[in-house]
């Protein structure tokens, strides 16, 4: 028989578990104030200290219920700090878990090997090793993971992703205390250098797997993302398409109408007659609100939704210089003109008064930028998160790519877009440097 290895401090795995929430918490999307999660972090040290304290030398058939609260534990500290879903949470708590396993393993194996027999009367080198494990660890964890990590540090983890970190961590952690339950199987040890080892590296391990399936997830979501973008892009571009040959259809008809209009007029008829055909062009002449901007595609999409708000008792206003967008692509112009008025016309038509349905367009030249500036006036709040504001939409992760699209289209062209809202006005501008051929 092997000499015993001594029990990991509980006061020790304590601290690597509120550590290893800790680093996911400094990554995401905060619920309150900073003042308000130091005081929910405090409050969490000192109720994981004193569960793992006072369970200690529970009977081993508690073991295993009292570690499964203590998880629970770490998964409500992110929940309550981070603004994220319950699977979230779930999920960043189970990884958390495993870091602060393998934490306080390696440390302890650390100490146990340097000083076999002191280990309940450690001195400043113990002191030293434990700050240097457990802040060296966490801190090469959140250099790794921060990079991968969502912007908007959410990252809408699905129940299958979280039933993967689930089994993984209850793998992980099966495997590694399995000596400490029975020295009989096939995978256990009697020794304790073995039990350190086995524990540390199947820690480790257990690490670099969920670490390797949270990037995954990262990676997949940004994929998804881009794909909901270039949707978003190209659901603009056939709108531009079918506006493109309606408009055509009405400029046929229109001009048709005025041929009709110029031969009745070449006859001799009553005045009641002129009357009526002078009605009959003024009612004509609402199928006539192209704008002429100097650009065909903006000339077009700003005809488009000029029809469908005039329909819909919605002022559209637009004083605009097309001239400038003509270093821009065709998807290009359609996704920001078009998702920032689609925007601003569902927000209108939520207005009851159509007196106050406004909405107007500017595109003009600020030295050697190029400014696009979208106005609406709104009822109500606004959510804003990340400099862009929450859908209203029902089915929340089909939509809400509007703004996210005019957002990769300006960064395309290193620009950059500002929202503000003011006295019930929304302000949404994007400035793009123009090309030297296009700036004064």
């Amino acid at each position: 028989m092997g000499s015993v290895l001594p029990d990991i401090p509980r006061v020790y795995t304590a601290v690597a578990e509120w550590i290893a929430c800790l680093v996911f918490i400094l990554m995401l999307k905060k619920r309150y104030k900073n003042h308000v999660v130091i005081m929910i972090s405090v409050v969490a040290l000192i109720a994981q200290m004193v569960f793992l304290r006072v369970t200690e030398n529970v009977p081993l058939i508690f073991w295993i219920p009292c570690m499964i609260i203590a998880i629970m534990l770490m998964m409500l500290y992110i929940y309550l700090c981070c603004d994220i879903p319950y699977l979230d949470a779930a999920y960043f708590g189970i990884i958390a878990f495993v870091i602060a396993e393998f934490t306080a393993s390696l440390e302890w194996q650390i100490i146990f090997f340097c000083w076999p027999n002191e280990t309940d009367a450690l001195d400043l080198m113990g002191a030293m090793v434990f700050f240097a494990v457990y802040g060296g660890v966490n801190f090469i964890l959140w250099g790794v993971l921060s990079k991968h990590m969502p912007k908007d540090g959410v990252m809408n983890i699905k129940l299958r992703e979280c039933l993967v970190a689930l089994i993984i961590g209850t793998a992980v952690f099966a495997i590694s205390n399995l000596s400490f339950l029975s020295v009989q199987t096939p995978f256990s040890s009697q020794y304790a250098r073995e039990i350190a080892n086995i524990r540390t590296l199947v820690g480790f391990a257990g690490v670099a797997m969920l670490c390797a399936h949270l990037m995954q997830c990262s990676e997949v979501r940004v994929r998804r993302e881009l794909e909901a973008v270039q949707n978003v892009l190209q659901n603009q571009y056939k709108q531009y398409k079918q506006s493109r040959e309606s408009i055509d259809l009405i400029n046929y008809k229109y001009h048709d109408l005025k041929h009709q209009i110029a031969i009745l007029r070449s006859e001799q008829d009553p005045e009641k007659r002129n009357e009526f055909l002078n009605k009959m062009e003024e009612e004509i002449k609402q199928y006539e609100l192209q704008n002429k901007t100097g650009n065909k595609v903006l000339d077009t999409v700003l005809t488009s939704k000029s029809l469908y708000c005039d329909k819909h008792g919605i002022t559209l206003t637009s004083v605009a210089d097309g001239s400038l967008l003509d270093f821009m692509d065709i998807m290009d112009i359609c996704s920001i003109f078009g998702n920032a008025l689609d925007n601003a016309i569902e927000c209108e038509l939520k207005i009851s008064d159509k007196e106050k349905r406004l909405i107007h367009v500017t595109v003009s030249q600020q030295k050697r930028f190029l400014m696009i500036r979208f106005e609406n006036y709104y009822e109500g709040t606004l959510d804003a998160k990340e400099g862009l504001f929450a859908t209203t939409k029902k089915e929340k992760q089909f939509h809400g790519y509007g703004l996210k699209s005019i957002q990769y289209t300006a960064n395309k062209y290193e620009g950059a877009v500002n929202i503000d809202t003011k006295n019930n006005w929304f302000d949404l501008k994007v400035l793009i440097p123009l090309p030297e051929k296009k700036s004064i």
